[in-house]
């Protein structure tokens, strides 16, 4: 609710456009529930960008974690194969 709408403002030019006082009031409160419900403001635009940026932080460490264990896994399933090659050679 950081935005600023000035209702009287917008039904002062209502009426002196034709429209009755109710009309102009119904006009003023659907379009001041309007502003407050469906805008964004700066400061909402600013957390959204600070949250996708918390969440680019936390995808790089998650993947660079993943890339490290893999790595280990890999490694360890390469180690492993020498040892049944070396084996299976002395045995044949």
């Amino acid at each position: 609710m950081g935005l600023a709408f000035d209702t009287l403002a917008y039904a002062k030019k209502l009426k002196s456009a034709g429209f009755t006082e109710e009309q102009a009031e119904t006009q003023v409160e659907a379009l001041a529930q309007i502003v407050d419900d469906k805008l964004a403001t700066k400061k909402d635009i600013m957390l959204i960008h600070r949250d996708i940026e918390e969440l680019r932080i936390e995808f790089k460490r998650d993947l660079a974690e993943m890339e490290s264990r893999l790595i280990i896994k890999m490694g360890s399933m390469l180690v492993v194969t020498i040892g049944i090659l070396a084996t299976l050679m002395k045995i044949l």
